[in-house]
């Protein structure tokens, strides 16, 4: 299997890849390189009190916490209406509407407590490619064109995979000719896939038969083995990209809760990670004696473990607690500043800016300065849906792609003009 998997990568040199894509594109889970940072420039620097423009919202999408990735003409996002239909749908970037939809299978563990069942996934585009994975386990390729399904593998029943309470929520990811997710349980931990069929490159089944958590992937180079670095439920690990080797793991991030769903942040070697109830921290990937030990910088209750995670901007962290937003000195875990602004929210950067979309609904636009807390505008989106459940809050995380906001909650998509247009002359 692994000498398969080693072909794969030396075809792959050989094949035309995909068109790069543009700077104005959102490809997956947490933008173009996994880490919430969009390349785009020429935004606005403060917003109006009623906030920037908005250009359309539409209703009806479906339920769910999807956030889109958005390619060229149109958005892509999960969803599902009841618990029997867990869809792909694509929408026109220009006003919403839908231009195709291709059904996944059931919402998974429908009894949850708490009780929040609904798609969560966010969709990865790949050239003319959409990788998806169900809440229920149903990972699929499908065409971008029109959803038509390539290949379909169920991660419960074809890899024995073993979710957390609240279902699947990983995002999956693609690597040159792999598509990287994680089943949970004995026989597949973390399994790799030939994108192009479905067939099985490697599989990790790690000794402690982890849980899949709610966590997504990241690639991690720091010199020696490309890896895998992934939050499970019984801590992150790093297993080698190559072959599915276990290389090591850090059980301290685990969520009292059972709630491990923050995607780790990586940069110089380093990896953050924050998980609920708990605390956040970072280590070091030290090579030792042959191998790779994650060696401790710090870990605290007190940093940020908020749903939203956290984004690297300079030497320092922005991320949310329950109640407020930090700026982090990365290498030390430092506190800079601490601001109550619109509590816990999930968060990305863009044109150099913080863009927050608060669990209350509320948006915000914040220079990110290790001096202090710098609020650049604040707006509450028109028409918030309502929650059935009073627990449930806005999870889903902004996006900026194309000089454009898209926020989502539940069946309510918005998107903003957040470009800056020349002055009228």
């Amino acid at each position: 299997m692994k000498q398969h998997f080693a072909a794969f990568v030396l075809l792959a040199a050989t094949i035309t890849s995909p068109a790069p894509l543009s700077a104005a594109d959102w490809p997956q889970w947490r933008g173009p390189n996994r880490n919430g940072i969009s390349p785009e420039t020429g935004l606005l620097q403060a917003w109006p009190k009623e906030g920037p423009r908005l250009l359309w919202k539409v209703s009806g999408i479906g339920a769910g916490y999807s956030t889109p990735s958005v390619v060229g003409d149109h958005l892509y996002l999960l969803a599902n209406e009841g618990l029997q239909n867990e869809f792909v749908a694509a929408l026109a970037v220009r006003d919403g509407q839908k231009a195709w939809t291709s059904r996944l299978g059931s919402v998974g563990n429908p009894k949850q407590q708490p009780n929040f069942p609904a798609a969560r996934s966010t969709p990865t585009i790949d050239g003319d490619w959409i990788f998806a994975l169900g809440s229920d386990g149903d990972l699929v390729c499908l065409r971008r064109a029109d959803g038509k399904i390539r290949w379909h593998k169920h991660l419960r029943t074809d890899f024995g995979g073993q979710p957390g309470a609240w279902a699947y929520a990983e995002s999956p990811l693609v690597d040159g000719e792999a598509v990287i997710c994680s089943p949970g349980g004995a026989q597949a931990t973390v399994l790799a896939l030939d994108k192009r069929t479905g067939e099985v490159l490697w599989k990790c089944a790690l000794p402690e038969a982890d849980e899949a958590a709610y966590a997504s992937a990241i690639v991690v180079d720091i010199g020696g083995p490309r890896q895998y670095v992934q939050l499970l439920q019984k801590g992150l690990v790093g297993l080698e990209a190559r072959t599915g080797k276990l290389l090591w793991r850090y059980g301290k991030p685990v969520s009292r809760y059972n709630a491990n769903i923050p995607s780790p942040t990586a940069a110089g070697g380093c990896v953050y990670v924050g998980s609920a109830g708990t605390g956040g921290g970072a280590v070091k990937l030290v090579a030792r004696d042959g191998g790779i030990v994650p060696q401790e910088l710090y870990f605290s209750a007190k940093l940020s473990t908020a749903i939203g995670g956290v984004v690297k901007v300079g030497d320092f962290l922005y991320g949310t607690t329950a109640q407020s937003l930090q700026c982090i000195e990365f290498s030390t875990g430092q506190v800079k500043w601490e601001a109550r602004a619109l509590g816990a929210a999930s968060l990305c950067v863009a044109g150099g800016w913080l863009y927050l979309h608060g669990e209350n609904g509320e948006v915000g636009l914040v220079e990110p300065a290790p001096e202090g807390y710098r609020e650049h505008g604040r707006f509450t989106p028109p028409g918030q849906p309502g929650h059935a459940n009073p627990m449930e809050k806005a999870w889903a995380y902004p996006v900026v792609a194309g000089g454009r906001l898209y926020l989502r909650d539940h069946g309510t998509l918005w998107c903003y003009e957040v470009a800056a247009r020349p002055e009228a002359k």
